[in-house]
This record gives C-alpha cells, sequence and structure tokens, in this order.
C-alpha cells in the first residue's frame, strides 16, 4: 500500500540539498543576515516575474496585508470587504489596522462573490480585498466594476497564488497592493516564514519601505512610525533560488490537476476545481486542489486507510463562524461549502502514479 502524505515538508530540501546547502551556506560565510544583496534581488526577480514596478520582501503574509493596509490609509472608521473562505490572517489584519472586516460569500468556483460583495458595501467601505485562493485568480472584471461604481479601492491578499492570472495579469497587481505568502507549503515556500508586498503605486510603494524597516529612509533616519518586517536574507536567498525553476513548478502542478481532472472528473458526487484549460481567461497554478464531496467525512476516513493523507482547509472554519470574534453575519453558501469541502494531495512531489493510485481509490470508494 503506498503512503501519500499530504505535504512532505522535509523533500522541499532533500529533493535539491546540495545547491541549497550552497546557497544558505554563501550567506553565513559571509555574514549576510539582514537587508544584504539577497534581499535586493530577491525583490527585483519577484518584481520582474509579476511585472510590476516594486517588490517588498517582508517577514511574513500577515504582515504583509498589514503594511498594506497602512500604507494605503485604512484604519480607524473604515470598512473591508473580504471573504469568508480565507485564512483568519486576512480579516485579522483589517482588525489589526482598526478597521473593520466586513465577511462576505464565495461564488461556485470558491472564489468571493462580486454580486454578494456590492451588497455589502456602506458609506464606510474603503476597500474590496479579494483573495486569490488556491492558486487561482477572482473575476476582477466583475470585482473593478463594483469597485469602480462604488468609488472604492481594490487591494488584494494572493497568498496562495504567486503566478496565477486572470486575462494574462498576475494576481497581486490589480489593485493598490497585492501581499504573497512564502510560507513553506506554499506555492513558493522558503523554510521559514516569509511574504511580500507589491504595488505599481510610487507613494504606495515609499510608504511601505518605511513600514517595513522602523520608518527608516533611505538615509537610515527614522522619519515615520513602523514596523521590524523585513524578509529573512536566508529565505530571501533560498526563494530567489527557487524562484529561477517556479515556472516548472507550476507547470508540473498544473499538469497534476489535468490528471485529476481526467480520473475524477467523472464522478457525480465531486465537485472539483476547474481544470486548467477549462476557460481561456484563468491561469490557475493550483497552490491547492479543494473539491466538494459527498460524503465527505467518509471518503476521507477511507482514503486515510489506504494511506492517502487529506485535509479540510483551516480545520473546516469560515472566518464567520468564529463567534468568539464578534461576527453575527449569515452566509449559508460558505456554510454549505464547508460541509462539503475537502483537499488532496497538490505538491510537485507527487509521481503520476501517486495522482493515479489517488484516483483509482476515491473512484473505489464510490463505487464507480
Amino acid at each position: 500500500m503506498k503512503t501519500i502524505p499530504f505535504f512532505p515538508y522535509a523533500d522541499l530540501f532533500k529533493r535539491d540539498e546540495a545547491a541549497l546547502t550552497e546557497v544558505m551556506v554563501g550567506v553565513c560565510r559571509r555574514g549576510a543576515y539582514i537587508q544584504q544583496q539577497e534581499c535586493r534581488d530577491f525583490d527585483a526577480s519577484l518584481a520582474k516575474f509579476m511585472g510590476v514596478k516594486h517588490a517588498f520582501g517582508v517577514a511574513n503574509g500577515t504582515d504583509a496585508i498589514i503594511i498594506g493596509l497602512k500604507a494605503v490609509g485604512i484604519g480607524s472608521g473604515d470598512e473591508v470587504i473580504v471573504p469568508s473562505h480565507t485564512y483568519i490572517a486576512t480579516a485579522a489584519s483589517v482588525h489589526l489596522v482598526g478597521a473593520t472586516p466586513v465577511l462576505a460569500e464565495c461564488g461556485a468556483d470558491h472564489m468571493l462573490d462580486a454580486a454578494d460583495v456590492a451588497k455589502r458595501i456602506t458609506p464606510k467601505t474603503k476597500a474590496i480585498m479579494p483573495v486569490q485562493i488556491n492558486g487561482r485568480t477572482c473575476d476582477m472584471d466583475a470585482m473593478r466594476t463594483v469597485a469602480d461604481r462604488h468609488g472604492i479601492m481594490i487591494v488584494e491578499d494572493a497568498a496562495q497564488a504567486l503566478g496565477s492570472r486572470f486575462n494574462g495579469q498576475c494576481a497581486g497587481t490589480f489593485g493598490k497592493f497585492g501581499t504573497i505568502s512564502f510560507y513553506p507549503a506554499k506555492l513558493l515556500g522558503c523554510f521559514g516564514d516569509g511574504g511580500a508586498i507589491v504595488t505599481n503605486d510610487d507613494e504606495v510603494a515609499s510608504r511601505i519601505a518605511l513600514l517595513k524597516d522602523h520608518g527608516r529612509n533611505a538615509d537610515g533616519r527614522v522619519v515615520a512610525w513602523g514596523y521590524n518586517s523585513r524578509l529573512d536574507n536566508m529565505q530571501a536567498a533560498v526563494l530567489n533560488y527557487k524562484l529561477k525553476s517556479y515556472p516548472q513548478e507550476i507547470e508540473r502542478r498544473r499538469s497534476v490537476a489535468a490528471r485529476y481532472q481526467a480520473g475524477l472528473g467523472d464522478l457525480a458526487e465531486l465537485a472539483l476545481p476547474p481544470a486548467p484549460d477549462a476557460d481561456s481567461r484563468y491561469f490557475d497554478v493550483y497552490q491547492n486542489y479543494e473539491l466538494q464531496a459527498d460524503r465527505r467525512d467518509e471518503l476521507r476516513a477511507y482514503l486515510d486507510k489506504q494511506g492517502i493523507k487529506t485535509i479540510i482547509q483551516w480545520a473546516g472554519t469560515p472566518v464567520h463562524q468564529f463567534k468568539e470574534l464578534g461576527f453575527t453575519v449569515d452566509l449559508p453558501k460558505t456554510d454549505a461549502f464547508f460541509k462539503r469541502c475537502m483537499m488532496l494531495p497538490m505538491n510537485t512531489t507527487l509521481t503520476d502514479d501517486d495522482v493515479d493510485y489517488i484516483c483509482d481509490t476515491v473512484v473505489a470508494f464510490y463505487g464507480a
């Protein structure tokens, strides 16, 4: 019987151990630990990859959102509309800058629903924050239409979507700023925490540069209140190395997704994410492979007995269900989704045989 972990963290290092060791030893030999050349190189490489003017490595994806929100002036008295189908960090970042997160429904593709967003806009709404979840970008044409109609800005949590595109444009580049996470299980993962903020707005970029490093300007003088949120130089070196082969990583994820589609697409009991070539407007990079399943919990138990590990994202709790945080909004579509959602393994260590084994096991469970 095969054993297929949900995510093999150790393999991030093992499969390219010699080259990664050299990268990290090189940093240590030079004593280049904080804000050194590797950070500058990675910022430039990331900006080029995403087609933006400015990219800033920061300590983690949550800091990225907080700093971005502060940089565009969102604070006390403001409301920011976010999906409930996201990690708590999205809403928490809004709260932590003094604003109010307003939670909205997800649509049929699991993404923030623009029609529901439009219903939740008030005079206090300052921004819409689409979360580009699971390696897919929202329908940003629809989102822009809503934002433009009401004169509010778009900011993006693209933590899970580096390289994803909508109509040829990268996730994270549609609004005033976008954020990326480099948590180890992310598409481009480092060996600890890491994140980035990207923007095409020069003024926003200037404020981000101050906010991420204690409010210090280029001369080292403190001219504003800021945070200590610098991307570790070791992680920057690792990320810059891995970014060079990242397009091949994306293609492998898309190949795995296509193989899942071929093996599971005929099962009426499942609702799969869109296939790689289902809609020419979207270029999905499959951070995760999140589907909906009949008899979900029974399926997960069956897969576990066959050595296949699965998860339910965020322990099966959308943000609006955290009643301890004061949320009272009713989101029936999101509730229904979380009763059926689960994730199959999706990473570039999977072999074709692994994917076929997973598909065959799911098919066997449903007796197809």
